[in-house]
Order: structure tokens, then C-alpha cells, then sequence
């Protein structure tokens, strides 16, 4: 059994921790806030862009609304016209930096699961059957982010559905 590395956080003024799922390997958010439906996109962007993760529980809808605006923030262009790059290496450098740090930023957004990897928010979709086929058996607690759980629920319909390839 892998161990998965631990994920800490204050609520309601005790110290709590879960294990960390990520597939992309990253390592766990070292700063962690509650968050729920009251926060605003700008808000939630801003905190992630300087490294605190938000552990979501409000709506699960609202979640995802929540990642789509972060999203839209990320990909707002800057009101500052930049200096072009002087060679094409640098400008591919500056386009993997944006990516990784849009990456980083919208990875911050994190979902509770319980063991079975059922998702503890209103309105949450049954996730069970994507996760148990990525994660295998989840005999206790988790964080996890929404973007990848998405990710796991995309592979989920792509073996689920196929593709058809005429012969």
C-alpha cells in the first residue's frame, strides 16, 4: 500500500488532517483555508496565487462555478502591454511559466472524500466508480483537487464510452 503523504488545517479552531491524493504528484498545500460558498472569485484566485489552498464546503455546483472564474481570472491578459520575448526559446519559456502558474493557482481549489471516495457536499456527483479506477480501494479520508477530479472523471467517460474507429 502506498502511503500518501498527510494534508493539515485549522477548523473551527482544532487541528485536522487527511490524506493527500494527487495524480499529478504534487506535493500537499502547505498553507490551508476553509472555504465555502460566501468567497468571491477574486478572493479565492488571489489566496491561491500566493500558495494557500482552499479546502471547499459549500455546494459542490458552486465549487465548480467557483474554478470556472478562477479560470477566467487566469486567463484575463495583463493590462500591461508586456516586452516581447527576443527569441522564440524565451517565448516558449514564458508561455510553460504562465502554464505551470495557471496549473498551480486553479490545482489550490480542494475537495473533501470520504472513504469509498464519496464526495461530503450538497449536490455532489457520484464520483465512486472514476476514482476507484484511478485511486483503487479508499479505506479512509482525502483531499483531493477539483481539477483533478475532473481529470479522473474525463478518463472515467473516455473508457467508459470509447472512441470509435472505423476499420
Amino acid at each position: 500500500m502506498i502511503d500518501f503523504p498527510i494534508i493539515r488545517w485549522n477548523e473551527g479552531g482544532e487541528e485536522r488532517s487527511a490524506r493527500w491524493r494527487s495524480e499529478a504528484g504534487t506535493p500537499p498545500p502547505k498553507r490551508v483555508e476553509v472555504a465555502e460558498d460566501h468567497i468571491t472569485a477574486d478572493t479565492a484566485y488571489r489566496l491561491a496565487c500566493e500558495g494557500t489552498a482552499l479546502l471547499w464546503r459549500g455546494d459542490f455546483q458552486n465549487a465548480r462555478q467557483l474554478l470556472q472564474a478562477m479560470a477566467r481570472r487566469a486567463d484575463a491578459r495583463p493590462r500591461k502591454a508586456k516586452p516581447q520575448p527576443a527569441t522564440p526559446k524565451d517565448a516558449f519559456n514564458l508561455h510553460r511559466l504562465a502554464q505551470s502558474q495557471r496549473a498551480r493557482a486553479l490545482g489550490m481549489l480542494l475537495l473533501p472524500f470520504e472513504a469509498g471516495h464519496s464526495i461530503p457536499l450538497r449536490r455532489a456527483p457520484d464520483v465512486r466508480a472514476a476514482c476507484a479506477e484511478a485511486y483503487g480501494m479508499a479505506i479512509e479520508p482525502y483531499i483531493a483537487s477539483l481539477r483533478g477530479l475532473q481529470g479522473l472523471i474525463g478518463a472515467h467517460e473516455w473508457r467508459k464510452n470509447g472512441v470509435e474507429i472505423p476499420a
